[in-house]
């Protein structure tokens, strides 16, 4: 099986102590994809580069994570977005980001760049992507993306998404809430947090998110809450899987993220939706006690890892 995520990869620049900060390299959809390459599975990574030294490393990483870079096109004269992460002692994170001239804000929106990618994907079993692939996108861009995963899913591809709503990243809620909407009616499984869910549409609680969403034809919901049980709703079945209990958490940065890719990595790999959520917790659960999004190989080989 084969997977690709849309979406940014970005300069990461996360707390060491003595106001010294680590740099590595992140982005929601992009911690997924490396988690997901590390289980195995062949994984693709779909954005757009500069041609500055940064850039080249991203690469690199890339290509020592095993992830397909074959659909990575560059951009002169541009370099890509940055952030840093705050922590508080909890473990809780704020970032900061400077990301105005990222190139991967013009993914889908030439013709040429299009037509290509649209070539590569189609060879794909499962697209991935997030409500921040769709923030930093043009307009024309969405639909034209939109418009792809709906000829995807018609051929027998698979789509996942995950919401992730970052209000700064929009223009208005909602634009958030329409675009959103529109690619929830083209996707086989939702990976949504809860908080995400409540800030874009206002929940009051799980219920009323999971019955909002239940107007989706997806074939897999899924609803993680922090701590909280994880709800699950497949084959018209609704149950709650409890979250393994984290002792020293150290940085939540990558947590929704980390879950999504052991998530989908059991789902390629033949397992069950259940089975798969014990797998998301686990992979969430090694990372958020490290910092930073991506954490070595040594204490998170694979995100499935069972």
């Amino acid at each position: 099986m084969k997977l690709a995520a849309l979406g940014e990869v970005m300069v990461e620049l996360s707390p060491r102590g003595e106001g010294l900060l680590a740099q590595s390299f992140a982005g929601d959809t992009y911690n997924t994809a490396v988690y997901v390459a590390r289980s195995g599975v062949h994984t693709s990574y779909v954005t757009l580069l500069g041609d500055d030294p940064y850039s080249e490393q991203m690469l690199e990483a890339m290509g020592a994570e095993g992830i397909d870079t074959g659909a990575i096109e560059r951009l002169p004269g541009r370099c890509p977005g940055l952030y840093s992460i705050y922590n508080t002692p909890d473990g809780e994170r704020y970032f900061t980001y400077w990301r105005g001239e990222s190139p991967a804000r013009e993914l889908f929106a030439d013709q040429l760049q299009r037509e290509r990618l649209k070539t590569y994907l189609g060879e794909m079993d499962c697209l991935y992507l997030s409500g921040i692939t769709l923030a930093i996108m043009a307009p024309h861009a969405r639909e034209h993306l939109l418009a792809f995963v709906g000829e995807f899913r018609a051929g027998g591809g698979r789509v996942a998404f995950d919401s992730n709503y970052r209000p700064r990243l929009w223009s208005s809620v909602d634009e958030a809430r329409e675009a959103v909407s529109a690619f929830l009616q083209q996707s086989d499984i939702a990976l949504l947090t809860l908080e995400d869910e409540q800030l874009l549409w206002g929940d009051g609680d799980a219920d009323q998110c999971l019955e909002r969403n239940g107007r989706y034809p997806l074939s897999e919901l899924v609803l993680k809450r922090g701590a909280e049980p994880v709800l699950l709703r497949h084959d018209e079945e609704l149950c709650a899987i409890p979250v393994p209990e984290v002792h020293e958490v150290v940085d939540t940065t990558g947590a929704g993220d980390s879950f999504n890719a052991g998530y989908l990595a059991a789902r390629l790999q033949g397992e069950g939706p259940e089975a798969a959520v014990s797998a998301g917790n686990r992979c969430a659960a090694a990372v958020i006690r490290h910092r930073g999004a991506i954490i070595p190989r040594s204490v998170a080989p694979g995100a499935a890892s069972r």
